[in-house]
């Protein structure tokens, strides 16, 4: 199994919604625990690194910067 690819300021869906009925969290912070924060009502939630990748269903929005195709 892939293990899912995902980045400081990245929208990801969660398995379960959030209590207000959202599903889009934002990742606000990396480490050993992940703080996430709902994109409907704000509210931020912190979880162990394993049980967050256990709850990620898919990343939504990536924050990567593409490279600059118009580069002079």
């Amino acid at each position: 199994m892939e293990a899912k690819q995902f980045q400081l300021g990245d929208v990801v869906q969660m398995k379960k919604p959030h209590p207000c009925g959202a599903n889009e969290m934002q990742i606000i912070r990396m480490g050993m625990d992940i703080r996430i924060k709902c994109m409907k009502c704000m509210h931020s939630v912190m979880l162990p690194r394993t049980k967050f990748e256990k709850k990620l269903k898919k990343v939504l929005r990536s924050e990567a910067i593409a490279p600059d195709q118009d580069a002079e």
